[in-house]
């Protein structure tokens, strides 16, 4: 069970005009956010169009990641709020399910709850997402449950006209808390990093991975370790 407690908190109670976008984005490069904060209030849906506008003047890299949370919001309310906001996103991120419940669209050939996935149902929700809004990349992370706790997990980039798949892994979780958010992270750094298409969605993928296997919401992998196995060596052997 979920349980979300950000009623009365200082985000779910600021106002548009609180934040001083000159001072904040001073310096940077990329603007993420996710599809958490809007659903927290109607103030927060323009204070992310703000902030949003703020970072395109500047000729900042906007990426989101939908994040639909149903006890948040309802799917009516995602879908126009996100549909405002992804005017400006230039990185999406996604998993195999907010794609549906936001804008509706669904992979074909595919049963999440059985741990299903078709690649070819994943490049159309890729390329229906950014004919849609205009993205420049959109990024999928796909998870096949074969239980609770061992699920293979491996993500996707399409940039417009190609999609590039991650290498697959077998994951045995000790904590799925956060592995989303790991890939959105990784991928940033990757792009930021200028690695290839390929080279990023490897290395996201790997560092999603690697999270899974650390308890709590924070992935304390090392770059050094992420390129490791991204690089192929998934043998798990001590580093002396």
């Amino acid at each position: 069970m979920c349980i979300y407690d950000r009623a009365h908190s200082a985000i779910q109670e600021a106002q548009p005009g609180d934040f001083d976008w000159d001072a904040i984005f001073d310096g940077a490069a990329w603007f993420h956010f996710t599809g958490i904060t809007p659903a927290l209030s109607p103030n927060l849906v323009e204070i992310c169009v703000e902030a949003c506008r703020a970072a395109k003047a500047r000729g900042m890299t906007v990426s989101c990641d939908l994040n639909y949370r149903g006890k948040l919001w309802t799917r009516e309310e995602a879908r126009a709020a996100m549909t405002e906001l992804c005017r400006y996103v230039d990185v999406c991120i996604s998993n195999e399910e907010d794609a549906k419940d936001v804008f509706g669209i669904e992979a074909e050939a595919t049963d999440i709850t059985a741990g299903e996935l078709n690649r070819a149902g994943y490049r159309s929700v890729a390329r229906q997402l950014a004919d849609r809004f205009g993205f420049e990349k959109v990024a999928i992370t796909l998870r096949e449950s074969r239980s609770a706790v061992d699920n293979d997990w491996s993500t996707m980039l399409y940039d417009g006209t190609d999609c590039f798949f991650s290498k697959q892994y077998h994951l045995h979780i000790v904590d799925r808390i956060g592995g989303g958010d790991s890939f959105g992270g990784a991928l940033i750094y990757a792009l930021l990093s200028g690695k290839s298409n390929q080279a990023a969605v490897e290395f996201a993928a790997a560092a999603s991975a690697l999270k899974h296997s650390i308890e709590g919401d924070f992935n304390f992998a090392t770059i050094a370790e992420v390129e490791k196995l991204s690089g192929g060596d998934g043998s798990g052997r001590v580093q002396r």
